[in-house]
């Protein structure tokens, strides 16, 4: 090789090199990024979703597609996630189900809740509030618990499923109350809505915004709700502290976690767009509307709210021997 054909192969190398390494130092995200749900389309996980990936979308300039991967108590999507590259472009719409009720109902549930996976943000809280069918004889917290003592197995509490939020938001209950209440599991959240207003159950214990319009109409009475204060939209409604029961703060929750590995650079880049995204004033009114608190919070502590979630209700449901229907 001549002198000439050297100089000409040596620009040729530099110039690839230089292409792959600006390629390579592309600022996050160079292409459209993977937002999973493990719930079927139409939910609050995948309105929840479609929420903050359009925030995320406008952020990065790059689409954020919500891809719905339900099945076995959100096992299929969850570990469809663990198992993916760790690369930012394939994240988890992760909730207190994901990472707290199935990794202790499923003997094998294809992921290490806390192990696989790089905890990102916490977004939102959707405060538990309990409600009873209008015809049951009682109008507070603390007379629920009397009539309950009373008549031990024979008031049921509505759930969408065995395992679901509303099941284990109950079972929560029934454990601090010391109460003997009957769980009823129907086939999701909106049947067991109508069970409870019709009285085949006699209450539900579920996040807020289910029972919100119902309770608006008067077909449920609402006796506690688990926020430090009142819903601005419920504020006849006492909390669960006002209402004699302080240590009860079970709610369900939203949030974000990636692949187990994802460079550190590219979740504190995620970590940024989601918290920012909680404080703008359209999330604010959305939330307001879906009874629920934005939350975006740090890596370090959304880490540790998750730890202490998991170990709690792995505790519980070992105490109560639940199990995946």
């Amino acid at each position: 090789m001549n002198f000439k054909n050297c100089s000409l192969f040596a620009t040729a190398v530099a110039m690839a090199t230089a292409s792959i390494t600006a390629v390579a130092q592309a600022p996050y995200p160079t292409k459209p990024v993977r937002l999973v749900v493990p719930y079927p389309p139409g939910g609050g996980n995948d309105t929840l979703a479609r929420l903050f990936g359009q925030k995320l979308t406008e952020a990065f300039g790059q689409q954020v597609i919500v891809e719905n991967r339900a099945g076995a108590g959100t096992t299929i999507g969850t570990t469809f996630v663990a198992r993916s590259a760790p690369d930012g472009y394939t994240l988890l719409l992760s909730s207190i189900a994901t990472h707290a009720f199935s990794p202790h109902l499923y003997a094998k549930p294809g992921y290490d809740a806390l192990r696989d996976f790089a905890p990102v943000s916490l977004l939102v809280i959707a405060p538990t509030l309990l409600v009873v069918n209008p015809a049951l004889p009682a109008k507070s917290l603390k007379e629920l618990i009397a009539l309950a003592k009373r008549r031990p197995g024979q008031i049921e509490f509505a759930s969408a499923g065995t395992g679901s939020s509303a099941h284990m938001l109950g079972e929560t209950f029934k454990s601090l109350a010391k109460i003997d209440i009957i769980q009823i599991p129907y086939k999701g959240g909106a049947p067991a809505i109508v069970g409870t207003i019709s009285g085949e159950a006699q209450m539900l214990v579920d996040p807020a915004a289910s029972a919100l319009p119902h309770v608006k109409s008067g077909r449920l009475r609402p006796l506690a709700i688990a926020r430090t204060s009142r819903l601005a939209d419920l504020p006849q409604v006492p909390t669960f502290a006002e209402a004699g029961m302080p240590e009860y703060t079970a709610s369900a929750w939203y949030s974000v976690h990636a692949p187990a590995k994802t460079p550190a650079d590219i979740v504190a880049r995620l970590n940024k767009e989601l918290v920012r995204a909680v404080s703008l004033p359209d999330i604010k009114d959305r939330l307001k509307d879906l009874g629920s608190d934005g939350v975006g919070n740090s890596q370090e502590e959304f880490g540790r709210f998750v730890a202490d979630e998991h170990a709690k209700y792995g505790k519980l449901i070992k105490t109560m021997g639940i199990k995946p229907e």
